[in-house]
């Protein structure tokens, strides 16, 4: 196939992927532009996932596009439903079109003389060979491998009788009724599998290094079914956003400010859940609040499991799989017929995509952030990432909107290149992921982009702070290079406090 050109090419065609394209064509409509989608669906993680129960883990209407209001009253969507809102949203701003699917792309390479990137790809299903060029290049991959899921590798595992399954392939035909399952892991997908899975099968069990903090939270919004029958839709969105916003982000800075107060209201909040069926042992961590991710649990449906007898917990290590099931560090041996590794993701930057520029690698590693969207020294390239510490599409949204600013302020000014430059080597040792101490996060340090220290390098997680900058703060700040010029700095640099404020609560 000969080679095909666009003025901006988006890799993955996920949440990422689709809100990116539907800002780009809402804001930067003159563009041509491609999404370039691996598997033969949109959808991203919502497509890959297939397990029992797999849902959100974030409120929906703070997951939601900003532009398109997540209607009626469900908090916590399941998979199946998050797909078909990227798929309607894909339509209805009239992108899905614009999508190549069954298109792996292998290499991405800047020219500087032709001040453009050369892509080369696969096509999986004729194996051919593809190549396309693009002004500007937008990765929306997220960050984990889609291939593979991690699993440590067990002692003994191939002797066990029965199956193994990682979520992350999860068969259609698995069929778990009246079976014994053990869960390994404590993260999300564990907390969803166990009750979801305790309804059908004989019982679960799920096994555990070490306790996760856990927030019970409703399924339904019985607040936001009110306002909407009495405001515009709209509003009534914007409204419980504002608030979910808020509410988060409020949970978020205390635990960090005062995690002795908020391990105490965690811990409470859960022993009233329990109400004295199980032991607190399994649901009180060794860490502060937030050193690694909360964990929601849809209408305390874990909690119920539990005290119903349908689900157990244990807290120990593997000593090794047994013919049988997994023999424990203490000397219990778990009896299982299926046993499940919800133990993590592959962290996998881009895709897999190799960049380089003018024939250089590019080493993730060794490179630092700009805004979190863009990496210093790789020009005409952004990378859309979510947040760790809120929903993902908060910061996808407005990472995506800066993009469109940026390429909109390129083409008023007759600019063809823009690069971030690190003059100040500010460099710092934490990753774009945060300070979250998460074991896929320590596996992947040394394939991670990292933060700075200060300024537009550092990564701060905040949301209303991301807002000033990357809706509001001017385009030239001085560490962005157009044309090869350093930019200027705009001598006004405050845009007030309440328009950020307002927007970041209440949408553009």
């Amino acid at each position: 196939m000969g080679n095909q050109h666009y003025d901006v090419l988006i890799i993955g065609a996920g949440v990422s992927g689709i809100g990116m394209a539907c800002h780009l064509a809402r804001e930067c409509p003159g563009k041509r532009f491609a999404i370039l989608e691996r598997r033969q669906s949109l959808g991203g993680t919502w497509d890959l996932f297939r397990y029992p129960g797999i849902r959100s883990d974030s409120d929906m209407f703070t997951f939601g596009y900003n532009f398109r209001p997540w209607t009626g009253g469900q908090v916590l969507a399941d998979g199946a439903s998050i797909k078909q809102y990227v798929a309607e949203t894909a339509r209805e701003n009239d992108v899905d079109r614009h999508i190549r699917y069954g298109v792996a792309v292998k290499a991405a390479d800047w020219s500087g003389a032709d001040k453009r990137w050369t892509l080369t790809a696969e096509n999986e299903q004729t194996g051919d060979q593809e190549t396309y060029t693009a002004g500007f290049l937008v990765g929306c991959t997220g960050y984990y491998n889609y291939d593979r899921g991690y699993k440590p590798d067990f002692p003994g595992e191939s002797d066990f009788q029965g199956q193994v399954v990682h979520p992350q392939h999860w068969p259609e035909d698995l069929d778990y009724r009246g079976k014994k399952v053990v869960v390994i892991g404590s993260g999300a997908t564990a907390i969803t599998l166990v009750p979801t899975m305790a309804e059908k099968a004989d019982h679960v069990t799920m096994l555990q290094r070490s306790p996760t903090y856990l927030m019970p939270l409703p399924s339904t919004d019985k607040v936001t079914l009110a306002l909407q029958k009495v405001l515009p839709a709209k509003v009534a969105y914007r409204l419980t956003r504002a608030r979910n916003i808020s509410v988060s982000r409020l949970l978020y800075e205390r635990s960090r400010k005062s995690p002795r107060a908020m391990r105490r209201l965690f811990l409470s909040i859960i022993r009233r859940q329990l109400n004295g069926k199980a032991d607190m042992r399994h649901f009180s961590p060794d860490y502060n609040p937030w050193d690694q991710r909360l964990c929601v649990v849809k209408d305390g449906d874990l909690f119920e499991a539990l005290k119903a007898g349908t689900a157990s917990i244990k807290t120990d290590h593997i000593e090794r799989f047994t013919e049988t099931g997994i023999r424990l560090a203490s000397g219990e041996e778990l009896e299982a017929d299926i046993i499940i590794p919800a133990t993590g993701l592959d962290i996998q930057m881009l895709g897999g995509i190799r960049p380089s520029v003018d024939g250089q690698p590019v080493v993730l590693k060794d490179k630092v952030i700009y805004k979190n969207v863009m990496v210093e020294g790789v020009p005409n390239a952004g990378m859309v990432f979510g947040y760790t510490n809120l929903s993902w599409t908060l910061k996808a949204d407005i990472a995506s909107e800066y993009l469109c600013r940026l390429i909109n302020h390129m083409d008023r000014n007759g600019q063809q290149v823009a690069v971030p430059r690190d003059a100040g080597n500010s460099r710092g040792d934490e990753t774009i992921l945060g300070s979250l101490n998460a074991g896929y996060i320590k596996r992947a340090e040394d394939r991670l982009p990292r933060q700075g220290t200060h300024g537009p390098w550092k990564a701060s997680q905040n949301y209303l702070e991301d807002v000033k900058i990357l809706r509001f703060d001017p385009i030239e700040d001085g560490y962005l290079e157009l044309d090869g010029k350093p930019s200027e700095v705009s001598k006004d640099r405050s845009n007030g406090f309440l328009r950020p404020l307002r927007s970041a609560l209440f949408g553009t």
